[in-house]
């Protein structure tokens, strides 16, 4: 059995494992199955995943590999009577959840008591996409540092079942572990090296920075190659269903980061959604100095900056200097009694883990907060909705 202690990047927790006694909450004899919260939107949704392989790169994480590999998630509107006929989409997939619970962001929850793979979602794989109210915006979804794209699941579904077509990427060598095609249940797996990476940074300030500029820097030329790459390689029955001129992104911690730094890259994004991601390249929220190009010069186009309790422009000086720089129009929120992992998947499986592995109130709080689930999800639902239906619609 193995305990997680947090290792701090831009304002998100890396886990690293360390020995120790194995908990008292992992002697349970079996391991519990979680559920997700079923979309709040009138569509179903369905889920596509595929690899795209940009061979203009070589990957940066790996000097023997010539070229960039990424999986990528669909996630889109299905009309309701159509979806019953298709099967609901894992959570995560065996290799997936076995990377994950070797190396999971859950602050003092043990990994490999829980049957990742078990928990299904509400999505259908390969349900017929919805002829009707389309084509329907895009959504690029970036998940927080060493987490898969799968821990966005809960606000990736929702958004699609609103009439939102929303694309998640898992950043390979970065996310706990990458499953891509081939043969056996798990087929080919690829594992984070940013463990090993921070290790050789820590505790030496500037390879730290550095370390978070490369990590930074590779998610957002990511994004780039999925908006240059995906038109075209989207399954035959998904195209002509999205439309690519109304285009937004969010993400949780470095992915809010990398949305909103793509954003200001790249036209083509017109509106972020950032979820408690500081835009600097520093340890701590709090931190000043060290600016992201996206908070020293300003967005001109509409962004959402929605923060933990206790994160806001007036405590995190990268949001600040964002918003002063800025003309386009934004929208700032602080979730009152949220903590950093509420903006993903945690929020609705930490308090189903510790009812089934009789965790004590104080490791929910460490990794959630203490506002109650229900009313954090739907908050975040809310806001997200209403954002790119504004920005987008």
């Amino acid at each position: 059995m193995r305990s997680r202690r947090a290792v701090v990047l831009p304002g998100l927790a890396l886990a690293a494992a360390t020995a120790a006694a194995p908990a008292a909450a992992a002697s349970a004899t079996t391991r519990p199955t979680l559920r997700l919260p079923a979309p709040t939107g009138p569509y179903r949704v369905g889920a596509v995943a595929f690899r795209l392989v940009d061979t203009a790169r070589p990957d940066p994480w790996r000097a023997d590999q010539p070229f960039r590999e990424l999986m990528v998630g669909v996630r889109y509107p299905v009309p309701p009577a159509e979806a019953a006929a298709f099967p609901v989409a894992p959570h995560m997939l065996p290799g997936e959840a076995s990377g994950f619970a070797a190396l999971n962001n859950l602050a003092d929850i043990p990994g490999d008591a829980v049957d990742w793979a078990a928990t299904p979602t509400h999505a259908h794989l390969g349900a017929p996409v919805c002829r009707t109210g389309g084509p329907f915006p895009v959504v690029l979804h970036s998940p927080g540092v060493a987490d898969p794209r799968s821990m966005g699941t809960t606000l990736c579904d929702d958004l699609a079942s609103r009439g939102h077509a929303v694309v998640t990427v898992d950043h390979t060598y970065d996310a706990t572990a990458v499953q891509f095609p081939g043969e056996g249940e798990r087929g080919r797996v690829e594992h984070s090296v940013l463990p090993g990476e921070f290790a050789n940074a820590y505790p030496d300030p500037e390879r730290v920075r550095a370390l978070l500029r490369k990590t930074l820097d590779t998610r957002v030329a990511d994004i780039r190659f999925v908006l240059d790459a995906l038109p075209g390689a989207l399954p035959g029955e998904l195209r002509g269903a999205l439309d690519f001129g109304r285009t937004g992104m969010f993400g949780h911690s470095a992915g809010g980061f990398a949305a909103l730094q793509t954003m200001y890259e790249d036209d083509r994004v017109r509106a972020g959604a950032n979820l408690d991601g500081v835009l600097a390249y520093v340890q701590e929220p709090g931190e000043a100095g060290h600016l992201a190009p996206v908070a020293a010069n300003g967005l001109d186009r509409p962004f959402l900056l929605l923060g933990k309790d206790g994160n806001s422009p007036s405590t995190v000086p990268s949001w600040d200097s964002l918003c002063a720089t800025s003309t386009g129009w934004r929208r700032t929120v602080t979730l009152t009694g949220t903590a950093h992992a509420s903006f993903t998947d945690a929020e609705a499986l930490v308090p189903q883990l510790a009812r089934h592995l009789d965790l004590p109130r104080e490791t929910v709080t460490r990794n959630i907060g203490t506002t109650p689930p229900g009313r954090a999800l739907a908050a975040q639902r809310t806001e997200l909705a209403a954002f790119f239906d504004r920005a987008l619609r």
